[in-house]
């Protein structure tokens, strides 16, 4: 799967020509901490580092790259989780990414809010008139 590189990328710093990278390594070269690796692991199926005695985790150059897209994803382009996980499928799928996985991902999170309580609609309710009161006041300052 090629990855395209990104302005993000350029950032970081360049992978070294190491067969196997420890967690700590893969963690400065791609500017995420190491529990967030391990996190991410559960959530994306395509990685899986090769894991030897003692369960430690030795990284290769493609998982290094997997998961400098996962962040740049993430962090830069919006994506939830799912919307994240469902581009790496199209993108390894050979399907051109769309946005639909980012609106799909974030559309959601809308049932989860509507099946919340009262109390947090009244919350969302008052901290609108807040908003509002305050744009208000800072218009008239203007």
């Amino acid at each position: 799967m090629s990855m395209s590189i990104t302005a993000t990328d350029s950032a970081l710093p360049e992978i070294p020509n190491k067969r196997y990278l420890t967690i700590g390594e893969v963690s400065e070269l791609c500017d995420v901490k190491c529990h967030v690796l391990r996190y991410w692991e559960q959530e994306f199926p395509s990685l899986k580092p090769v894991k030897r005695r003692g369960n430690r985790r030795y990284y290769q150059r493609e998982d290094v790259q997997l998961i400098r897209r996962i962040r740049e994803l993430l962090y830069f382009q919006g994506y939830t989780i799912q919307g994240a996980r469902a581009q790496l499928q199209e993108l390894k799928q050979g399907v051109a990414p769309s946005n639909h996985a980012k609106v799909a991902g974030e559309a959601l999170a809308a049932p989860v809010i509507a099946a919340g309580s009262q109390s947090l609609q009244q919350a969302i309710d008052e901290m609108l008139n807040d908003l509002e009161q305050i744009a208000q006041l800072l218009s008239q300052d203007a």
